[in-house]
């Protein structure tokens, strides 16, 4: 509940009356043929947080959802691993958690399905007789045709995903690619974004997902006499600071982004001891393979570079494995000259926008920001770079350290201008508001069956493998 995408969505369900029903972090062993969910109210909606099912869990987490669609989402195919075990417990933990969401539902309902983790979620409800409006927002990027069949059961999962009315994509690359595979691997009708299969007609379209700035602006300002913020800046001694904040995740190019700084102070000797790095990066996944790899070789490498450049009284990257709440982040990216936010593929990353909010209006940091994170497409005005030139992006950084204020100014207000039309209130709005007119538009059109899909739909209720 720390991270940017729950703080974001927290406000939305306190104010909208929405139930979120997620993962309570906790499994349960046993029969769940009645899911239990712990409720509670948070201001005019609630929070319903479920345990999951202990049997499936580890295969539907750690496995297919994390070992092969994550890593497929982000045109990693070199790294999909998956059981044919594990496909089959993340579609029970998508049919468990259907039968959860019967219990909310009401005659005027609709559901909003987030992220890769429920790709078939859709489907299992209209398995169980739902008939209301039922949309789905990825929050990940969607990779090419190519990259996507290397997943396990990819036309099994895709074809499931049309049970969507509505489908919505951070990028206009994202989406083009999900129609791409629908026309050509499914040999579906696509016109005007809308798939048209046996379900009938889903619609897919682009809500890049944004932020409350004025409230992060609120954040960071009061953040100044927070402890960790105030010890932070005592010790910089006046020089100046870049901040980049990640989960510890091989998609967010924390190796080309350390390498850039050796090759900074390298290339800039008058840069050290001038400016510092510090680097958040919050293990996640631990149990996959690939993650404890990353562990290994970033901490190796940030050893690597401190013991190159650094000095008795200097330390050149301050590396922490450590999350912090938002308040005391709004703080540390107000602190920091510059923010790096380089990931090799990103589908938005809040990071890059919260740092732009965080900013002192007068004395405005800069955004050094990577062509492959979602947000590139919004906030132009910020230094865009290519995480693999590490001596572009070496220079990139060295040049935003040395930014005339009129130009940090201009470049500023212009993405603040961005993210002032695009919040996460304007991104609910806008989202529900298209899901509503799929309803009606579902209501006029009878469903398209026969021609256009043949295979059955392997929903979980019709697999030998049902969880009990």
């Amino acid at each position: 509940m720390t991270g940017g995408l729950a703080a974001a969505l927290l406000p939305i369900v306190e104010k909208s009356g929405a139930i979120w029903v997620g993962s309570s972090g906790r499994v349960r062993d046993g029969n769940l043929k009645e899911p239990f969910a712990e409720v509670e109210s948070l201001g005019a909606g609630a929070l319903a947080m479920l345990d999951l099912p202990a049997a499936h869990y580890g295969g539907y987490y750690e496995g297919f959802a994390n070992s092969a669609l994550w890593p497929a989402l982000h045109s990693r195919a070199d790294l999909i691993r998956a059981t044919q075990d594990d496909y089959l417990s993340y579609r029970e933990v998508n049919a468990f958690m259907a039968r959860a969401l019967l219990r909310f539902r009401k005659s005027d309902s609709a559901f909003w399905i987030q992220d890769y983790h429920f790709l078939a979620l859709g489907a299992e409800l209209r398995d169980l007789g739902v008939t209301e409006p039922i949309g789905f927002f990825l929050h990940t990027p969607w990779p090419t045709r190519t990259v996507m069949s290397g997943v396990p059961h990819h036309r099994e999962l895709i074809e499931a995903m049309l049970a969507y009315d509505l489908i919505g994509f951070q990028t206009e690359e994202d989406c083009e690619n999900f129609l791409s595979y629908a026309q050509s691997d499914l040999g579906l009708s696509v016109h005007d974004g809308v798939v048209t299969s046996r379900h009938g007609r889903t619609r897919a379209s682009v809500f890049p997902i944004g932020i409350d700035p004025a409230e992060f602006a609120k954040l960071a300002a009061k953040a100044s006499t927070h402890p960790d913020v105030s010890r932070l800046r005592r010790s910089l001694n006046g020089e100046k600071l870049a901040i980049g904040v990640d989960r510890l995740d091989y998609s967010k190019g924390l190796i080309h982004r350390i390498k850039a700084f050796d090759r900074m102070w390298t290339m800039h000797p008058s840069l050290a001891r001038t400016v510092s790095l510090l680097q958040i990066a919050t293990p996640s996944r631990g149990a996959i393979e690939a993650y404890g790899n990353l562990q290994s070789e970033v901490a190796k490498l940030v050893s690597d570079v401190n013991g190159q450049h650094g000095e008795v009284d200097w330390t050149p990257i301050r590396y922490l494995n450590k999350g912090f709440g938002q308040a005391v982040l709004a703080g540390l990216y107000r602190t920091a000259q510059v923010g790096v936010v380089t990931p090799l593929q990103d589908g938005m990353n809040l990071v890059a926008k919260e740092y732009v909010a965080a900013q002192n209006p007068v004395d405005p940091g800069v955004l050094v920001l990577s062509k492959f994170a979602g947000a590139a497409n919004e906030l132009d005005t910020a230094l865009i770079v290519n995480p693999h030139d590490i001596d572009g992006m070496a220079r990139t950084i060295a040049m935003a350290l040395s930014m005339p204020l009129t130009e940090r100014r201009m470049r500023w207000e212009a993405m603040m201008a961005k993210l002032r039309r695009g919040t996460i209130q304007q991104w609910f709005a806008d989202f529900t508001d298209a899901l509503n007119d799929c309803r009606l538009d579902r209501a006029e059109l009878a469903p398209v069956i026969a021609d256009t899909a043949i295979w059955p739909l392997p929903t979980a209720s019709n697999c030998n493998a049902r969880y009990h």
